[in-house]
């Protein structure tokens, strides 16, 4: 008797939604190691939920984590976890990305608030048009929408 799982009688008992998840606990079975290779995160997915990890921390000028942030020092802190380098201030760190128009944004990609061409704020894009951010004295890390249109995206390299 073969060892192999018995696909089509399970899958001709289940709905569609129900074969694909049986296929890929099949696969898992056929191929182990393979389904957590596949659904590794990324470096951004990593960094945002480093950041989302963080909700309720305070702000704090010039903090660069774990207990306490400013804007720049969180993104510094959740990348740095993920694997990535950034330079220590939110100017900085947006000549250090690749620059993305709105409509190319994704979750775990930088958020800049600018004045002209002055940047003066940063978060992490969580999607929705909202942001991981550390928002200013007396206030903690927070998911907000983005208040305003003057801002740009920088993807991490």
């Amino acid at each position: 008797m073969s060892a192999l799982p018995r696909i089509p009688k399970l899958v001709s008992r289940a709905s569609t939604a129900s074969a694909l998840t049986a296929a890929t606990v099949a696969a898992s079975v056929l191929l182990p190691g393979m389904a957590g290779d596949a659904q590794a995160a990324t470096p951004a997915a990593k960094a945002l939920k480093v950041a989302a990890s963080k909700k309720g921390s305070p702000y704090q000028w010039g903090a660069t984590g774990p207990y306490r942030f400013d804007c720049s020092g969180l993104t510094l802190y959740a990348y740095k976890k993920a694997g990535k380098r950034l330079p220590r201030v939110a100017a900085d760190q947006y000549n250090a990305t690749r620059h993305l128009s709105a409509g190319s944004r994704k979750p775990g990609d930088l958020v800049f608030f600018h004045s002209g061409s002055y940047v003066y704020h940063v978060g992490i894009y969580a999607g929705g048009g909202r942001i991981w951010h550390a928002p200013r004295t007396g206030k903690t890390v927070s998911l907000e929408k983005i208040w305003t249109n003057s801002v740009w995206y920088g993807r991490v390299r």
